[in-house]
């Protein structure tokens, strides 16, 4: 049997290739008699002063367009899908004796260019201008080694922060890399030769090669396009950049439009919004709301007032807080303590008015884009402290029933998510219900005393299918036994979550009677006017 590829031989092509003939034919003659180039009237078929009535009775007109295609790339199925409704819309008006335009431009604004651009500079530095630095055996290699290295992590359920919250699940831009780690693998599969792609670090040369390359596209599916017409969307094109800046000011002068403010992913880098076709992962994720608790320290540990000694940082006239995020504000009258992970180095950061914030680096540099510090982009911490220094300090949890808690350890507490400082509810949260259990059979093991641990913590939600104690119940029912039963935990967390919000009535504080659904906002608003918590966002997941 022989090993040679036998080339496929086609068959009864001739109509096929009669119909190729017949189109290649017609666009030649399309494109010689400019015959989708549409004009205004002259005024000399339309003398000046005819009133808009008659002309447009006279000259009947017809504009359409799409979505600009975005020239990170040639246009695909779901471009030609839009592409071909407007086609077929701009042609039946001109059957109808309309003039029928047919403008296309090219979509060029935004950082998904930029990125990409951003990604090729510093691969021609690691790889060289024609890529032979790389080598996918190498890179394999490594990976393997890497994979075998690493210990095997548990995988852990992914719950949603808010479940009674919609998230999208989208991946298109991660769909478009075709699965290619590097930008120049994924250049290489549009065909760029491999020589050419260098010259895609600069984001201008993607704006002078993919247009023609679309257009060409559209003229070969015999498109009706005006190409006088087309325009670049940056200021790489003054005129159409001219036109939007006019409409928006003109606009702004009209009181049609004005600048608001709304939570959403921002880009530090770039210093703008990063929206969805903008993300290389992480479509479809949105800013997650949180209430932060300003839990203030009352009483110092040792190890505080020594470290706070050591770098010189004076307390007096100072508000120190601890600052936990919470999706579930209408809780906070059930705190018996405040959560701190020993494995987590935190900040002590100013956040103005003689107020100090203890919270993960990472938050505290989502607050000061946030307006919740005093200068915006500044997040440097006045010193850092590790959680366990924190452990047994003497705080006041704003709306607690219990007025003197203690902060206590919880080693499952994430860096990567909210503060890293979390309030604990053990009457409603099973997370904490389970910590607390844990702290109190073992308090030796977690080196904290017994007496800090508050075993009894007032009931505030009642529900027809846990009763008061939603957590107690679920731990119970789900047989969970430790902390560290993750899975069991998130779905303890998930139904805990819903039936409270959903079935609950407040049995405990001002809005008692109140159903959760109702109290929550209400509670929520009393902290903030209180001074005793800030409304607080970030990512619901990673963004990149």
């Amino acid at each position: 049997m022989s090993s040679e590829k036998k080339a496929v031989v086609l068959e009864n092509t001739t109509r096929r290739d009669a119909l190729i003939e017949i189109e290649s034919k017609y666009q030649k003659l399309w494109a010689q008699e400019k015959a989708f180039e549409v004009n205004a009237p002259t005024n000399e078929e339309v003398p000046y002063g005819t009133p808009l009535e008659e002309l447009h009775k006279k000259y009947p007109k017809h504009m359409t367009s799409m979505a600009y295609p975005y020239m990170n790339g040639v246009m695909h199925a779901g471009h030609c899908f839009t592409y071909s409704k407007s086609e077929f819309a701009t042609g039946f008006e001109k059957l109808r004796g309309k003039k029928a335009l047919y403008p296309l431009g090219f979509h060029c604004t935004g950082m998904p260019i930029c990125a990409s651009a951003d990604k090729l500079k510093r691969e021609v530095e690691l790889f060289g201008k024609d890529f032979s630095g790389y080598s996918a055996e190498a890179e394999a290699a490594a990976e393997e080694k890497k994979a075998a290295e690493e210990p095997k992590k548990e995988e852990k359920p992914k719950a949603k922060a808010d479940p009674t919250k919609f998230v999208a699940k989208k991946a298109k831009v991660a769909q478009k890399s075709g699965g290619k780690k590097y930008q120049f693998q994924i250049m290489q599969q549009l065909g760029i030769p491999t020589e050419e792609i260098h010259k895609f670090a600069d984001p201008y040369h993607w704006l002078s090669f993919f247009p023609p390359l679309v257009q060409s596209h559209v003229n070969s599916l015999g498109g009706s396009v005006d190409w006088r017409r087309s325009m670049i969307t940056t200021d790489m094109n003054p005129y159409y950049d001219s036109f939007i800046r006019w409409q928006v000011t003109r606009l702004r002068d009209l009181e049609k439009i004005k600048f608001g403010e709304r939570y959403t992913i921002y880009s530090v880098k770039d210093g703008q919004p990063c929206m969805d076709h903008d993300r290389q992962s992480g479509e479809g994720v949105l800013p997650q709301e949180y209430t932060a608790i300003k839990i203030e320290i009352t009483e110092y540990t040792e190890e505080t007032k020594a470290l706070f000694a050591q770098e010189k940082f004076d307390t007096t006239g100072k508000k120190v807080y601890l600052v936990a995020a919470t999706l579930r504000p209408e809780t906070m009258y059930g705190q018996t303590c405040c959560f701190v992970s020993p494995k987590i180095t935190y900040g002590l950061f100013d956040a103005g008015n003689g107020e100090y914030y203890i919270t993960t680096h990472r938050a505290f540099k989502n607050m000061s884009y946030q307006k919740l510090t005093p200068v915006r982009g500044k997040y440097d911490s006045v010193l850092d402290i590790n959680g366990k220094v924190l452990i047994g300090s003497k705080i006041h949890a704003p709306m607690a029933a219990i007025k003197e808690l203690r902060v206590l350890p919880m080693e499952t507490v994430l860096a990567s998510k909210g503060t890293g400082v979390v309030t604990c509810v053990p009457s409603d949260s099973p997370d904490d219900f389970i910590t607390t259990r844990e702290l109190l059979h073992k308090p030796d093991y977690y080196g904290i005393k017994k007496e800090w641990v508050i075993e009894e913590s007032p009931a505030i939600i009642k529900t027809s299918k846990y009763g008061d104690k939603c957590a107690k119940h679920l731990v119970e029912a789900l047989k969970i036994r430790s902390p560290k039963d993750s899975e069991q935990l998130a779905k303890a967390k998930e139904l805990a979550y819903k039936e409270g919000f959903y079935n609950g009535v407040m049995i405990y504080g001002k809005y008692s009677g109140k159903k959760v659904e109702e109290a929550k906002p209400l509670a929520k608003q009393d902290l903030i006017d209180a001074g005793g918590a800030f409304v607080y966002d970030e990512p619901e997941s990673v963004v990149i």
